[in-house]
């Protein structure tokens, strides 16, 4: 245990890269640290008989290792870093024992006195960190990381003046993924934020940078499997602004492209409260961008058609001319349809495009997960298979595909 509270901690940074760290508890503070750490290299293991919808997609991703079950002793051996982050205060302090018996640094959410380790309060710009710790004032520490993080922005280094303000809902697209492409506007609104409803497809880098007093709510759809029905996030939205709250939602990409975001704002509109709508960056441009793909190019094409993928060509549902799509000379890009990909691929073959016309999938597009693979409409649905391609991916069909600079293939 720290025998002098009122001693400041010594400030260090850990290099985590390939070391264990090992995570108790996949709730709401887990989702938030977790990426840092992802980012950072570690090996992490979460602890956690259950988790949020966010945490289990970095599980199924393979950015982490996830143990489904409570805590044990002996849970924490060969570890350099230990989160405790449980509703359970025994197993809290059962760890956190272990912890200092086997000399391993701990961070505790619920007690911050008992643990070994405090979080500061970080900010990342242009290759520099921000680590500020205040002793057991959070907000102050938020405070100082913000005023650095933006004199490092305009070059000034001085602190922002504090003033009142009034609430607001803002619907915020946050770009495709890499937190630095969100706009300047979204990322100050965020900062201003009481309560944040976050997709999983958002950047989720940002969430480690709200104060501890910011309200997170994970709205994070996977495909087929948990979701928060678009009715309960209306409903969030509305209750949240009626209670006088400043309300984000961070959305992945823009939030009127295939984000639902009208649904939202024609829900606040009848409930009679105004709403802010901040343009994000497309994935269905960014990220064949970020892979080295122009979506249009002189001489090849000079146009591109952006279509959900969500629903297969023959579902009754789906709105989309494939027909029509087959016949054009441009770029196509599909959201959303790397499940569907091999059915689309058929539909428009028989439709008359040609099946040797390339196309490439870019998985996990702007971040440092990204990889791209190409392949043809013949053999989309077998590479898909082969490669284990997963959402989110962006689907770029078309000649463009073959100008990327070898550089940009991956």
């Amino acid at each position: 245990m720290v025998e002098n509270a009122e001693q400041p901690a010594y400030p260090v940074g850990l290099r985590l890269s390939g070391r264990r760290v090992v995570v108790l508890g996949g709730g709401q503070v887990a989702q938030r640290r977790l990426p840092a750490l992802v980012a950072a290299g570690a090996d992490v293991t979460l602890v956690s008989p259950s988790a949020t919808a966010s945490v289990e997609a970095m599980a199924d991703a393979g950015e982490i290792r996830w143990e489904r079950r409570r805590y044990e002793e002996g849970d924490l051996a060969d570890t350099w870093y230990a989160l405790i982050a449980t509703t359970d205060p025994d197993a809290n302090a059962r760890a956190s024992a272990e912890a200092e018996r086997t000399r391993t640094w701990c961070v505790r959410s619920d007690d911050a006195e008992a643990a070994t380790a405090w979080t500061p309060a970080t900010g990342r710009i242009e290759g520099v960190t921000v680590a500020v710790l205040t002793g057991n004032d959070p907000r102050r520490s938020t405070a100082v990381r913000d005023a650095i993080v933006e004199g490092l922005r305009d070059g000034t280094l001085i602190a922002p003046q504090h003033r009142d303000r009034a609430p607001f809902v803002a619907l915020v697209g946050g770009g495709p993924g890499d937190p630095d492409l969100i706009t300047v506007r979204g990322r100050r609104l965020l900062a201003e934020a009481d309560v944040v409803i976050a997709d999983r497809l958002g950047p989720r880098d940002l969430l480690d940078e709200l104060p501890p007093h910011v309200e997170v709510i994970d709205a994070a759809k996977i495909p087929y499997g948990r979701f928060m029905a678009q009715e309960a996030i209306n409903d969030a939205l509305i209750e949240h602004a009626r209670r006088g709250r400043s309300v984000v939602r961070l959305k992945g990409g823009d939030p009127f492209v295939f984000g639902r975001g009208m649904e939202e704002a024609q829900a606040l509109a009848e409930a009679g409260i105004p709403c802010t709508v901040v343009p994000g960056i497309s994935s269905s441009i960014s990220v064949p961008g970020a892979a080295g793909i122009p979506v249009t190019h002189r001489g090849v094409a000079h146009e591109f058609t952006v279509v959900s993928g969500h629903v297969a060509p023959d579902d009754p549902r789906s709105l989309v001319d494939w027909a029509s799509l087959a016949r054009l000379r441009g770029t196509l890009v599909v959201l959303m349809g790397v499940d569907k990909i091999g059915r689309i691929a058929e539909a428009l073959v028989a439709h008359g495009k040609d099946p040797a016309t390339p196309l490439a999938l870019v998985q996990e597009g702007t971040t440092a997960a990204q990889r791209r693979v190409d392949a043809t409409l013949a053999t989309v649905a077998e590479t898909v298979r082969a490669e284990g391609v997963r959402p989110p991916a962006v689907i770029v069909i078309g000649d463009v595909v073959r100008e990327a600079p070898d550089g940009h293939r991956r």
